[in-house]
């Protein structure tokens, strides 16, 4: 510890002799203090002060560079800056003094400090210092990180072995260039080559070889990162595009699938791969690939999606036998008869160009199942005269021309005639089937109604028009045909014809025939009736009373989901069923009826299969059930639910005749969707998929007339984006339309089968929500809101401003339908006003003043 009055002496003692002029003398006893006292600062800026005014410049920058180094130590900048400077004026500071001096510098002059950083490698540069360059280099690229300050911090780390920071330097390096809009192979190249491990150097090297048509590169570049360990999404993205580029389809389809199933919005990359498999005659490949696309868009309840796009995919690639079998398929299993015999007739004609007239054979059989009038089959057929077997062409020809000959009938068993009512149900089931191109079964009906009805045609002239229509021209044998066979109704349960006559008794039981002419009634009704709703409140009245049971519900539900339709029938004297309980035992016996195909259980409180639902069945007072499915070939669309409150063993001819009528539920169904289709097909826009605005007034009417008569809520909805005129100005009216399109697609595609979407006008969509409340509309408001919300316009990143405004119809007995539309159109144009006023993104429902709404 050095002694302090000791200390004090001597430099009293130097000042003195610096007094005296005795400089030489006065710098000795500093240098001597020094020696006792190292960290007297004071005394060695003294002694710098003397050496440099004596001219002894070396000692002078010894004593102002351990200077420095004390004060850089001890945090005190401002003295550090002062003493450098004056080093920097007398001497040349050493590379670890500009060091720090930058460092110092950092905060306060950002320039000065790389300048001083350059020095001080300048300096390592001439002592070939590498090792020593790298933290001062470190300092340069944190404070200018530019390209090539990441360069020289990638070479110098390469020098030093550190292939990883060097990787991670010209990586860097690339991608300041890329953001420049300059070529970054390069770096990325000697990042690469410097640390191949590192996914991320991978990725960006395999784009730019990519780039540069180098696939094969890049397949070499990615495929050990994928292989290995859990590549990124994007990694694997930019792998399975480069395998697709180089053909190398097997090896893509499972990482392509992988991506679809994390995100279904890769969908159109699934086509696009099955599309480029047909081209390169990968046809097995293709289908299996279609068939596994197929399942999946099944279980999202997007089949018919599914279809349409495996048509138009097909339509545009070239002809191969595998996919047309399995679109055929789809087209059979969806009962799309006009599209199956079509395809049937595309694959013949590729057969027989190929030489395979076996197969062709089987085409020309198959379509003439479907349609046997169709134009050319006995041009066809002459084709396959001698190619194929002649017992094969034997059956073919039959096939074709049975319909037209005519040949006497054989005795059959009599059976009562049915009556007016059965020629009206036979009638309205062929001019269906007619008119939604199933001709055959059309065929069918009208043979049957010549049997029934022999020459009814010349007194009835909608049947005239019926056969006219069909393409048939009744022919009888010169004598009244004999009775005709019953009908085994368990025979034809895939028919779309109702049952007509009794299935056969049962311990020689005899049919009671007005008992079915009763089920004709029930299948006319349901036939008649415009909308899902209807169908199933009509099937479960109609059948609940007929049977005379407790409870019956009609319900619609998709397995795994919750019904979207429920009607209940119940007996006098019983109330109405709570919904929660309903919806659990629709679900829960849909589920069994699905695996069994009929639940009959007699006592529910014993049956095991029903015990997770015991308590809603105890609330319903349900001792006995029996359960239908309700399919649409493979689709399981819903369950007819017949509940009794005491014990009921359901007779077997019972169950057949009830399963008959539930496929007409099923028919009666899709006619009412196929209705409005038909009805409305020659006002859609055929781009957008909207109707136009010419039938809005005409289905508003009809819609407000429906709601009127059924007692059911009705809600317009318009919907505008953007503003027309500004957004036309910017990109075009071809762009906004185009834009529209996809809305319209998006919304055609989403919305219920009993709603309506119109074009209203360029930029404004109207959508009438048919059994739908203000509350509900709202919600589906949302809905299509989150629908169009990556909707965007060419070149736009942001989302089209949405507003909407909707009302509820005043809907009363007596209301004039026409009043009630007009009311309604001009508050919703005035909800969607208020929309707009108070700016994107309102939605407005506005209630109606009752003293002016539409009045009787």
């Amino acid at each position: 510890m050095p002694d302090r009055a000791e200390i004090a002496k001597r430099v009293a003692q130097a000042e003195k002799l610096l007094q005296r002029g005795k400089t030489s003398d006065a710098l000795n006893e500093y240098l001597q203090v020094l020696q006792e006292d190292p960290e007297n600062d004071n005394v060695r800026s003294m002694a710098a002060d003397l050496c440099l005014s004596m001219s002894r410049t070396a000692e002078a920058v010894a004593l102002l560079g351990d200077l420095f180094e004390r004060q850089v130590a001890l945090g005190d900048a401002m003295k550090a800056s002062l003493t450098y400077k004056k080093l920097v004026r007398h001497g040349s500071p050493t590379w670890q003094q500009k060091f720090r001096f930058g460092q110092l510098l950092e905060n306060s002059n950002k320039k000065l400090a790389v300048g001083t950083y350059e020095n001080a490698l300048d300096d390592l540069a001439k002592q070939r210092k590498i090792k020593e360059s790298l933290p001062v280099l470190t300092r340069i690229v944190t404070l200018e990180p530019t390209s090539g300050n990441y360069l020289r911090m990638g070479e110098l780390c390469s020098q030093l072995g550190e292939s990883k920071a060097s990787a991670a330097s010209f990586y860097q390096a690339g991608e300041l260039a890329q953001t420049a809009g300059a070529d970054a192979s390069q770096y990325y190249e000697r990042a690469y080559s410097e640390d191949p491990s590192d996914p991320r150097i991978a990725l960006a090297y395999g784009k730019s070889l990519m780039a540069q048509g180098q696939v094969g590169a890049a397949i070499f570049i990615f495929e050990p990162h994928v292989i290995s360990g859990n590549p990124s999404l994007e990694l694997r993205d930019y792998y399975s595009q480069a395998l697709l580029a180089a053909n190398r389809l097997p090896e893509a389809e499972p990482l392509i699938w992988q991506l679809f199933e994390q995100n279904p919005g890769r969908l159109p990359q699934v086509v696009a791969l099955i599309g480029q498999m047909i081209e390169c005659q990968q046809d097995a490949e293709a289908v299996a690939l279609a068939r596994k696309l197929e399942v999946f868009q099944r279980r999202r309840g997007e089949r018919r999606a599914f279809v349409a796009t495996m048509q138009d995919l097909i339509s545009g690639h070239r002809s191969s036998p595998e996919m047309l079998e399995f679109l055929s398929e789809l087209f059979n299993s969806s009962n799309r008869e006009g599209d199956y015999c079509q395809t049937l007739l595309k694959l013949f004609d590729l057969y027989v160009s190929t030489g395979n007239f076996q197969k062709a054979g089987e085409c020309l059989d198959r379509a003439a199942d479907v349609d046997p009038y169709e134009h050319g089959h006995q041009k066809r057929l002459e084709s396959l005269r001698g190619k194929i077997p002649v017992d094969r062409f034997k059956v073919i020809a039959s096939r074709l021309s049975q319909l037209n000959k005519s040949v006497p009938e054989p005795m059959r068993v009599e059976e009562p005639t049915l009556g007016a009512a059965a020629l009206q149900d036979l009638m309205l089931q062929a001019e269906i089937l007619v008119q939604y191109g199933m001709r055959s079964k059309a065929v069918e009906r009208l043979q049957r109604i010549q049997e029934l009805f022999p020459h009814e045609e010349e007194r009835n002239e909608d049947l005239q028009r019926l056969y006219l229509a069909a393409g048939i021209t009744p022919r009888y044998a010169g004598k009244a045909p004999a009775p005709p066979a019953p009908m085994n109704p368990a025979a034809t349960a895939g028919a779309a014809a109702p049952p007509l006559v009794a299935p056969a008794p049962v311990g020689g039981e005899q049919a009671d025939v007005s008992s079915f002419t009763r089920v004709a009634e029930i299948t006319r009704k349901l036939y008649h009736q415009n909308n899902a709703n209807s169908v199933l409140a009509t099937a479960a009245s109609e059948m609940g009373s007929q049977w005379k049971v407790t409870r019956c519900v009609a319900a619609m539900r998709k397995p795994g989901l919750p019904p979207t339709a429920l009607q209940e029938y119940h007996a006098d004297g019983i109330p109405n069923g709570e919904s929660a309980a309903l919806a659990a035992v629709v679900t829960a016996c849909q589920d069994l009826a699905v695996g069994r195909g009929t639940v009959n259980i007699v006592d529910t409180l014993t049956a095991p299969d029903v015990q997770p639902i015991r308590r809603p069945l105890a609330e319903l007072g349900v001792t006995s059930l029996l359960a239908l499915p309700l399919a649409d070939g493979d689709d399981q669309i819903g369950v007819l639910i017949f509940m009794q409150s005491s014990e009921r063993n359901w007779h077997p001819s019972e169950i057949v005749v009830l399963k008959t009528l539930a496929e007409q539920v099923v028919i009666a169904l899709n006619n009412a969707g196929l209705r409005r289709l038909v009805r409305n097909l020659s006002v859609t826009d055929e781009k957008s998929g909207l109707l136009k605005r010419a039938s809005y007034l005409d289905l508003a009417l009809a819609e407000a007339h429906r709601a009127s008569q059924q007692a059911t809520p009705v809600t317009m909805l318009l919907m505008h984006f953007g503003r027309s005129a500004a957004m036309i100005k910017e990109c075009g009216e071809p762009a906004v339309e185009a834009t529209m399109e996809q809305v319209g697609q998006l919304f055609t595609a989403n919305i219920r089968s009993n709603d309506l979407a119109f074009r209203y006008d360029t930029t404004t969509v109207a959508i009438i929500l048919g059994d739908t409340a203000e509350k509900e509309a709202l919600l589906a408001v949302e809905k299509l809101r989150k629908l169009v919300a990556d909707v965007r316009l060419p070149g736009k990143d942001q989302a089209i401003p949405f507003s909407a405004g909707l009302a509820e119809a005043v809907v009363r007995t007596g209301y004039d339908p026409v009043d009630v539309v007009t009311e309604v159109i001009n508050r919703a144009e005035q909800a969607l006003h208020d929309a707009l006023a108070q700016g994107a993104g309102s939605v407005v429902a506005l209630a109606p003043n009752l003293a002016s709404a539409a009045v009787a």
